[in-house]
């Protein structure tokens, strides 16, 4: 008797013991309890927990989606960051890392709980899990409410992001519950009460039902008949091409040029001395090197400084120091010694660049500060450098800026007059509006149609993504304003794209082979 209990006390049993001693630390068969199927598969401590390991995988997937398909926009995220702490880091990798690797914990123990489950073995979630558990859950749902209230927009990009994503997801899904099937058939078909058969079968047959359904409810502009998608849109240069060079420097511009960008787009602010010149910030701290030259005036606005002053810094050196983007390719040699020798920029010599090549320039105008010699004039120097001292061709400029777009049109009726906001197409039509330059966030393949039917054109900013680029394609854009001209330029169709009966079969497909792999685990 006593060696009996002593070879099952030690039997081997490999997966088991692996199951058991990653989740609970028992390692030891002695250790360990069997559970029949159908009966209570732990103690009532663990069923009570067992739910919030549930919710902390729910909660660490919503947000790694969430921040996956917020990666157009982390630039801005750790530009935000920046303004608040002083010094530039790449937050965002930061933040992605950390989610990915709370994910896969959280998932691994998930798998090895229903493993166990599918094992007959009583589930005993190990004290130290537990706290990560929490951990887990603690920092999902803390990040998702600190994003929705500091960055709500963002929750625009992930219902996009479903016009593309939701056919593979929706194919995710289903896999996951065929998966789940069988140790669910395993305790429901052995249970010994109706009542506890229904409690476990009920709720999976409910979430199968909605997942079956969910494709009528879909809706993708890249779910199309076969001939009807238009024109890929052309590409503009956000601030030049800062992936590859300082933004809003000759080499910047120069770089979007040579990877055939269409059209280039920049941020213009007004020296002191009347001097119209690029810069997207209101200071000079983040892209100079203004701190080493003049330390003490890190802070005061770019506008405030003369133009000598501003030619006096280094507008390149921070790019290879600070490496703005996560994605950034290496630099070659001469890029680099290109790199650290740029300065600022100036509007005249920005519009000379964009006329020889003839490429279209688009600007944000920022109006300087009080107290400015050109505080109330700004719009009529502007207007000097770009009609008399640039030689542009006014066709070439679309003209973003609201303030005296009557005076504007009335001086240069060459102009493309842009607006920064959607409006009514009479409204548009009066103010002889021609293109529209939208967030990303506001696309509407409907409301593009519509515009393009009055013969107004959409430009969507700041579309970086090639899944966000493909929607903008299906939707009908006329061009995007992005940071990743050299890789949007390589894309020769949307990355989704199919007819809706491609999708059809698709759907059908995978709802009847699920259904006859649940309906085979459920007989067998």
């Amino acid at each position: 008797v006593v060696r009996r209990r002593l070879l099952q006390r030690y039997e081997h049993q490999p997966f088991i013991s692996c199951l058991a001693g990653f989740y609970s630390c028992r390692w030891k068969r002695y250790q360990r309890r069997r559970t029949e199927p159908g009966k209570c598969c732990c103690k009532t401590r663990e069923c009570v927990f067992f739910p919030l390991l549930v919710g902390a995988f729910c909660f660490s997937l919503v947000f790694l989606y969430m921040w996956s398909e917020a990666k157009n926009d982390y630039n801005n995220f750790d530009w935000y960051n920046y303004g608040n702490l002083g010094f530039w880091f790449l937050w965002s990798l930061v933040l992605l890392i950390v989610a990915a690797i709370l994910f896969v914990y959280i998932t691994l123990l998930l798998v090895l709980a229903m493993c166990l489950l599918a094992e007959g073995q009583q589930l005993y979630l190990h004290w130290s899990h537990k706290i990560g558990t929490f951990l887990v859950l603690g920092f999902s749902v803390t990040s998702l409410f600190i994003l929705s209230v500091l960055w709500g927009d963002q929750w625009k990009t992930v219902r996009l992001s479903f016009q593309i994503t939701a056919p593979y997801l929706h194919i995710g899904a289903i896999t996951i519950m065929v998966l789940l099937s069988w140790p669910v058939a395993l305790h429901a078909i052995r249970a010994d009460k109706k009542v506890v058969q229904v409690i476990i079968i009920g709720p999976y047959l409910a979430i199968l039902l909605f997942l079956f359904l969910i494709p009528l409810g879909m809706y993708s502009p890249c779910i199309r008949e076969m001939g009807t998608l238009g024109p890929k849109p052309a590409l503009i240069g956000h601030r030049g091409a800062p992936m590859l060079a300082p933004e809003n420097t000759e080499m910047s511009f120069q770089k979007t040029i040579e990877h055939g960008g269409d059209g280039l787009e920049t941020d213009v602010t007004i020296s002191y001395d009347g001097v119209p010149f690029l810069m997207h910030d209101s200071t000079l701290r983040r892209t100079t090197n203004i701190k080493e030259v003049y330390p003490n005036d890190t802070v005061q606005n770019a506008a405030l400084f003369s133009w000598d002053t501003l030619q006096e810094l280094n507008a390149g050196t921070w790019f290879l120091k600070d490496k703005p983007f996560s994605c950034m390719g290496s630099l070659s040699r001469a890029d680099q010694n290109q790199a650290m020798n740029q300065s600022i920029y100036k509007l005249s010599n920005f519009l000379r660049l964009a006329d020889s090549q003839n490429k279209l320039v688009i600007f944000d105008l920022y109006r300087p500060p009080e107290k400015h010699p050109y505080r109330n004039s700004w719009i009529n120097r502007t207007l000097e450098v770009i009609l008399n001292e640039s030689g542009i061709r006014p066709h070439l400029v679309l003209w973003l800026e609201n303030d005296m777009r009557s005076f504007v049109q009335s001086v240069a009726p060459g102009f493309q007059q842009t607006m920064g906001n959607k409006a009514p197409v009479g409204d548009l039509l009066m103010d002889n509006i021609v293109k529209l330059n939208l967030a990303y966030t506001e696309m509407s393949s409907e409301d593009i149609r519509k515009y393009a039917e009055a013969n107004i054109t959409t430009n969507l900013y700041v579309v970086n993504e090639p899944w966000l680029f493909s929607l903008a394609w299906c939707s009908g854009a006329h061009s995007v304003t992005t940071n990743t001209v050299h890789t949007l330029k390589n894309l020769s169709q949307p990355l989704f794209l199919m007819t809706p009966q491609q999708y059809n079969i698709m759907w059908i497909l995978t709802d009847l082979t699920s259904v006859l792999l649940i309906s085979l685990i459920f007989a067998l």
